[in-house]
């Protein structure tokens, strides 16, 4: 089916059958998916073929973000170096959703004094305080999406939602009230209130959701079902370009406040993504269900369409503009407006406040 997405005047697309290729407007985001696709250079576009054949091409000038949706996609190193020059990231996701790779250029994250402020924050109250916004933040938004789905429902429903909403506002002023000499203190507690705010948050959306759709709790692997499945493929988007802000910002993914540290885990990560999962994941996916939407699965993997309806709808809300001190931002250039500010932060700069949506 088509997709909600406009297409730019000088961007072309043959008809793709399986493919998806997603464009904004101002072309910022590009998703490819599709088995066989190859992408190269050919003057200043960015050119898709499958089977030798061109089959879309777009203006280099309008791509900030290429995201590789499914395998069985090559590039060729002339695209590679284009891109890198350009400063536009390249994000691979598994066919789960779970970003595997990123290639960026390293000059963009060519800073050591960030890095060692960061280090050196983890043992002090500014890593709690760091700490403990990420939390709040997530809480915050949790509480609000809560709300929001409040809004159109009378009755008994309706009437716990709201109930839910105000026993997370609470989690939220304990998180905030906490006191602690470093992260490994603070980190206990703070879980703590997330995973019992969590509980809550889950319980009502799977009591608001279709019985039909199969959903009883949220699960973070091996997904049980396609709205898991679906969670999982939104968040593996979101935990891709949150990674690129983090890069671009100058700091260490691997080592977080809120996340423990462990070989291979992108802590950092997952702690800025805390504040987004609700108003560009779970709100667009929720929203799309409780209005019709259907997954399917295969293989306990989402299919080729519901895969592409699931990746329009979060890139969507990463394009959409939101209120940020006092001007309109798309939400992706907030995402990087909170890594800059977590940079400054750590450098004893600007005071870390975590971004809470408006609905």
């Amino acid at each position: 089916m088509p997709l909600p997405f406009p297409a730019a005047p000088d961007y072309y697309s043959a008809d793709l059958g399986t493919v998806s290729l997603l464009t904004t407007e101002s072309g910022g985001q590009l998703y490819v998916a599709g088995f066989g696709l190859s992408l190269g250079k050919k003057e200043e576009r960015l050119v898709i073929r499958q089977k030798r054949k061109v089959v879309a091409h777009v203006p280099l000038f309008r791509v900030q973000e290429v995201i590789l949706g499914s395998r069985g996609i090559s590039l060729s190193s002339d695209i590679v170096e284009e891109l890198c020059a350009r400063g536009v990231r390249i994000a691979f996701l598994s066919s789960g959703g779970r970003p595997f790779a990123l290639l960026t250029t390293p000059l963009l994250t060519a800073t050591v004094e960030t890095r060692r402020m960061q280090f050196a924050a983890r043992d002090s109250e500014a890593g709690v305080e760091i700490a403990r916004a990420l939390v709040a933040g997530k809480l915050r938004n949790q509480e609000k999406l809560l709300l929001y789905f409040a809004r159109s429902r009378m009755g008994e429903i309706g009437v716990k939602l709201k109930a839910a909403a105000i026993q997370i506002r609470g989690l939220r002023r304990q998180a905030v009230e906490l006191t602690a000499g470093n992260v490994e203190e603070a980190r206990g507690p703070l879980m703590g209130y997330e995973g019992t705010a969590g509980r809550i948050y889950w319980q009502q959306l799977a009591a608001l959701l279709p019985p039909q759709l199969g959903f009883r709790s949220r699960e973070h692997r091996g997904p049980s079902n396609a709205v898991n499945a679906a969670l999982n493929y939104g968040y593996g988007i979101l935990y891709g370009h949150v990674w690129g802000a983090v890069m671009n910002a100058g700091l260490e993914p691997f080592a977080g406040f809120l996340h423990t540290d462990r070989s291979g885990k992108p802590s950092l990560i997952l702690d800025l993504v805390e504040e987004f999962r609700q108003p560009v994941v779970d709100r667009a996916v929720l929203s799309w269900l409780l209005k019709g939407g259907s997954l399917s699965l295969k293989e306990d993997l989402l299919d080729g369409m519901s895969r592409e309806e699931v990746a329009s709808r979060v890139l969507l809300r990463l394009n959409a503009t939101e209120q940020h001190k006092g001007k309109e931002h798309q939400v992706r250039s907030i995402i990087q407006m909170q890594a800059r500010l977590l940079a400054s932060s750590v450098r004893g700069n600007a005071r870390f406040r975590p971004y809470t949506f408006r609905w």
